[in-house]
């Protein structure tokens, strides 16, 4: 009895602790910068970038800190919602994602709730890259889309969020 205790514990704690996938671990690091930047936490965005990090519109780094500072200025609270998560690719040490998110602010979030009115909704692509063992972001490129632009999971969610859009 003790033994047959033992062994399904033993099974149990190893379903229970299995390694993390790397799509495990790029849906994280979306969410983890999601609430990085609800917090207007600069430091730990770029921290998520790779050294060689650059955008769509040849933004380094250290360009792409000077641009979320000066949206953080501008906006008193940031909402983030992540709508969807499409993996592209994965490969041992590069990846191709999108993301879709809908995203407001402050105030603006509760009127919008108020009035059932959606935000303003983006699409990121972007390729990751593994560095010792941590995805980073090395390239990315985002543009609005409406509400009819987006992925299908993606409205489903935003409709739970906002019902009446």
């Amino acid at each position: 009895m003790l033994a047959m205790i033992f062994i399904l514990s033993a099974a149990l704690s190893l379903f229970v602790c299995r390694a993390k996938t790397d799509e495990d671990l790029i849906l994280e690091l979306m969410e983890k910068i999601d609430k990085l930047a609800e917090k207007k936490d600069i430091t730990g965005l770029m921290a998520n970038l790779a050294e060689n990090y650059s955008d769509f519109e040849a933004r380094d780094k250290n360009a792409t800190q000077a641009m979320v500072k000066d949206y953080f200025a501008h906006y008193k609270g940031i909402v983030i919602h992540v709508l969807s998560t499409r993996i592209d690719q994965i490969e041992p040490s590069a990846a191709s994602i999108e993301t879709e998110v809908a995203l407001s602010s402050g105030a603006a979030e509760v009127f919008r709730k108020l009035v059932r009115f959606s935000t303003d909704n983006y699409r990121f692509k972007f390729r990751l890259i593994k560095i010792q063992g941590l995805w980073k972001i090395h390239y990315a490129e985002w543009k609005y889309i409406s509400l009819n632009e987006l992925y299908p999971e993606s409205l489903t969610i935003l409709k739970k969020i906002f019902p009446g859009i």
